[in-house]
């Protein structure tokens, strides 16, 4: 009995240091894989949706644990969102700017830490940024003001809705669509108003100007999401005649396009954004030289 005993208890104690080294290891490993913190401007948005969903996949692919916070489009809950992530000794910060010139408090809030700080999408105006992954902004914005003339003829009254003032994409795709405009002499541009890059807003402020303007031939929107506002906003005024072109290829925006409610949206590849945006942290945590910026391709898709 004495010796049944010995070994069943010898037994146990084996598979008992089985289970802690297990553990152990599994502890170990958890604590060893590195972290990367990401914050997103809005996840109220297809497009930001879309690149979460690519920096996730990469971040599986390579290893690295990937914390997300949505900053609701609001620059202080950026700066707490910010402020959480280095408290949770994240090795590399990756963020999506509400704002380029309040962002700057967050990246210098992470620079004083020590902590290494990729843009995407949009840009800092200030703080210490590795490097900055981005659509050009303003060749796009270029791409839509050129295609805008073509369809034209080089003639009529158009309007732009325009993203949330301080940001880089609504600064440099601005740019980009008035460089083409400026160029041609019969296009007059009637109404330049902020929509926030905003669904609701888009509808409400595009009301606004049909009443105001008894002439519009097309609209320019800095994303999608306010050129499908500006859309239903001219379909129940009945003014169809309207040309829209937007900004990003959002899924809604692709099925307006084939269903010839919008003329064409600027492509950008958001969920190849948010994967290069790992790529690059992994490139950089192992120790290689990042050049400034990251281009990422433009298309413009018609139907």
């Amino acid at each position: 009995m004495r010796q049944s005993q010995k070994m069943i208890l010898s037994l146990f104690m084996f598979l008992l240091i089985l289970v802690f080294t297990f553990t152990g290891c599994k502890d170990s490993k958890a604590d060893s894989q590195k972290k990367i913190g990401i914050v997103i401007s809005t996840l109220n948005n297809p497009f930001f949706v879309t690149l979460r969903d690519g920096a996730q996949m990469k971040a599986d692919e390579l290893g690295y644990k990937l914390i997300v916070l949505d900053s609701q489009n609001d620059s202080a809950k950026e700066l707490a969102n910010v402020e959480d992530l280095l408290s949770q000794k994240i090795d590399l910060l990756l963020i999506n700017p509400t704002d380029s010139d309040a962002v700057v408090n967050a990246v210098k809030a992470a620079n004083m830490k020590k902590i290494p700080v990729i843009t995407i999408d949009r840009n800092a105006s200030g703080g210490d940024v590795v490097t900055h992954i981005a659509s050009d902004n303003v060749a796009g914005g270029k791409m839509a003001g050129d295609y805008l003339i073509e369809l034209l003829g080089g003639q009529g009254k158009v309007v732009e809705l325009q993203g949330i003032s301080g940001t880089s994409a609504a600064r440099d795709r601005g740019k980009g669509f008035n460089q083409a405009i400026g160029n041609a002499s019969g296009i007059e541009l009637v109404a330049q108003q902020t929509a926030d890059f905003d669904r609701a807003k888009g509808l409400s402020v595009m009301e606004n100007i049909l009443q105001a303007q008894p002439e519009i031939s097309a609209v320019f929107a800095h994303n999608d999401e306010m050129a499908l506002g500006a859309i239903k906003a001219i379909e129940e005024a009945n003014r169809t005649e309207i040309i829209v072109i937007g900004f990003d290829a959002v899924e809604d925006a692709v099925n307006a396009v084939n269903a010839d409610r919008m003329k064409a949206t600027v492509a950008q590849q958001p969920d190849k954004i948010g994967s290069l945006g790992v790529e690059y942290a992994d490139k950089f945590l192992k120790g290689e030289t990042l050049q400034p910026t990251v281009p990422v391709g433009l298309k413009l898709v018609t139907k």
